[in-house]
Parts: C-alpha cells; sequence; structure tokens
C-alpha cells in the first residue's frame, strides 16, 4: 500500500477531508504530519531566506517531518478556484519551492487546480493524481465524487453546527490528533462573543497564535470564525467591500469581518502572519472598514517566528476588558 504524506499547514485545515477521502478511496494509506511545534519551525526556517513568510516556513517544516514516512507527497498548486480570482503565489510555486527546499522529501504530487483554464483541464488533473494510483478511470471518478461529498459534508459540519475545522475533523475521522476544547463544553452563560478573522493555518496553528482560542475559550468566550458562516454570505460580504474578490480565499478576511460587524459579536480579532503582502492589505481594510461602523471594537494580531506568548495575553486581556467595560457602560 503506498503511504501519502499530507502536510499539517497552508490548504490543509480547507481541504483534508477531501484530500484523505480521495486518496483512500483509492488505497492509499493517509500520512499527515505532527502538529506543529517548534524544531518544525526552526527545520522550516533554515531551508528559506528571512523574507519568506511565516507560513511557507512552516510549511517546509512540517514537509521535512514527513519526508522519511511517506512514499509520496502531497503538494497542490491551486492557482484559482474561481474564475478571475487569483491566488497569493506562494500557492502557485509551492511544489517546486519544495523541491528545492527539502531535497529529501519523496517524490511530489503536484496536482494543478486552476478554473480559468476550464473543467477539462480541471478533470485531467484529478485523473492525473488519480493514475498515481490505479489505471481505473472509474474508480478514480467514484474517488472524486466521494471526495466532493465529504467536502460539502465538512462545510456543513462548520457552518451548520459551527464547529472549527480541527473538531469538525475530528468529527469525521476520529483520532486525528486535534485536542481542542469543543464549543460544547462552554458554559451556558457564556455571554462574550468574538469573531477571529484570518486564514485557517493561522487560527487554527497553536504555536502561530499562541493558543489564541484556547484562551478565549478559557475566558468564557464564544467563538465564532469564518468557517461558521455560510459562503455565500461570506462571498456577499466582500462584494459589499471592494465590489468583488480579486484574492482566493479573500472571504475568509476581508468578508469575515464585513459579515461579523453585522451579526451582533462583541468583538472581532483578526490575525495575520507576518510578512504576508495580500494578508497585509486585506487586515488593513478590514479594520478601517470596523472602524467606520463604530459598533464593534476590534484588534489585529501579526505573528513571526520570534513571537512570545506574554505578548499575545497582555493584548488579549486588555481586549477582553475593553469589550467588558463598554458591556457594563451599555447596561448601565
Amino acid at each position: 500500500m503506498i503511504r501519502l504524506g499530507i502536510p499539517r499547514a497552508l490548504l490543509y485545515y480547507q481541504y483534508y477531508p477531501m484530500w484523505r477521502t480521495f486518496f483512500e478511496e483509492l488505497g492509499a494509506e493517509v500520512v499527515v504530519s505532527p502538529i506543529t511545534n517548534r524544531n518544525m519551525l526552526v527545520a522550516g526556517t533554515s531551508r528559506v531566506v528571512a523574507d519568506t513568510c511565516l507560513p511557507v516556513k512552516l510549511f517546509f517544516g512540517h514537509a521535512i517531518s514527513l519526508a522519511d514516512k511517506c512514499d509520496l507527497m502531497l503538494v497542490p498548486s491551486i492557482r484559482s478556484i474561481k474564475k478571475k480570482v487569483y491566488n497569493c503565489s506562494k500557492f502557485l510555486g509551492l511544489p517546486d519551492m519544495t523541491k528545492a527546499a527539502v531535497p529529501e522529501a519523496p517524490p511530489i504530487l503536484d496536482v494543478e487546480i486552476d478554473v480559468n483554464r476550464g473543467k477539462g483541464y480541471l478533470y485531467w488533473n484529478i485523473y492525473s493524481a488519480g493514475k498515481k494510483l490505479t489505471k481505473d478511470p472509474l474508480k478514480i471518478r467514484r474517488a472524486a465524487l466521494a471526495a466532493w461529498k465529504a467536502h460539502q459534508s465538512y462545510a456543513q459540519l462548520m457552518a451548520q453546527q459551527g464547529l472549527t475545522p480541527p473538531e469538525a475533523i475530528e468529527q469525521m475521522f476520529p483520532s486525528s490528533d486535534h485536542k481542542e476544547i469543543p464549543q460544547t463544553q462552554l458554559p451556558e452563560k457564556s455571554t462574550t462573543s468574538i469573531a477571529v478573522v484570518g486564514h485557517p493555518y493561522v487560527v487554527y496553528d497553536e504555536l502561530v497564535n499562541h493558543r489564541l482560542l484556547y484562551r478565549l475559550r478559557q475566558a468564557r468566550v464564544r467563538i465564532l470564525t469564518p468557517e461558521m458562516a455560510m459562503p455565500s454570505h461570506l462571498e456577499a460580504a466582500t462584494n459589499r467591500v471592494v465590489g468583488r474578490a480579486h484574492w482566493t480565499y479573500e472571504d475568509e478576511v476581508l468578508g469575515a469581518g464585513e459579515h461579523y460587524i453585522g451579526s451582533g459579536v462583541d468583538g472581532i480579532i483578526g490575525l495575520l502572519a507576518f510578512g504576508c503582502g495580500p494578508d497585509s492589505l486585506m487586515m488593513d481594510m478590514t479594520r478601517r472598514h470596523i472602524a467606520r461602523s463604530e459598533t464593534t471594537p476590534f484588534m489585529s494580531l501579526t505573528f513571526d517566528e520570534h513571537g512570545a506568548d506574554a505578548g499575545v495575553v497582555t493584548r488579549l486581556e486588555a481586549f477582553l476588558d475593553l469589550i467588558l467595560r463598554k458591556k457594563r457602560r451599555a447596561n448601565a
């Protein structure tokens, strides 16, 4: 049985159920890298120039940890998932960068997704990936359909039940090493709600964000994230702010910020990784748009490999104090 490795970084939280279902249907054993740790970050950082963004450094760290544990490594090149909307360059060149930065990695399974080139090109790439495991086109087609159903179920779990991606993954695939505190364990008297907006590889990686979601839950805060909103609502929110999306996954930052302004949350926290050009632009637009609303407190946090827990804890405590004072004044 072929062992296929999937790094637990970048687009893992968006597409893991779909990827795992597709390759398991074709008979592969899917191997996932461990939860991010400091050694991975150090290893990934050592392979790139200093200007490389933090998410790519972490991705290489995960790829290094998988190098001797799998026969193939999935590193897709996702150029676009909507017509006339394009992805960040790190996703476009990720397979080639991985080959250069992690030469000890097994053969890279490079799947290019670009809807701008039509359905035929998309289907051809899906079949090309499947042919690494089987020559039966009908089996590949069945696997692709099963994968798409898994992806839809994953999205519904998050949007309808209010689960985070790690919680939804654990529910679909028990013992997936996700150990977050479920929302259902929160006290019923949790009256403070905060939206956390940003890309999943920042929002759900506890090493990157210094366990931000855990700290919010310990403070009895109800958390809302982009995945808990309907995709159509996020897309509509993005369109209200900028006319139409220009970057893939823009809805996770700009759209989510706009969406949660009108949802009655007590505050919004924006998370971004240091060195990311598109994110810095989108987060600044989000900040200015929320400021104009004059209704919802907003705080942005930028993470890099040199941060420490103390700074995050201090800012988080101050932000929560601000929200509580605002609520007390409103109820006075």
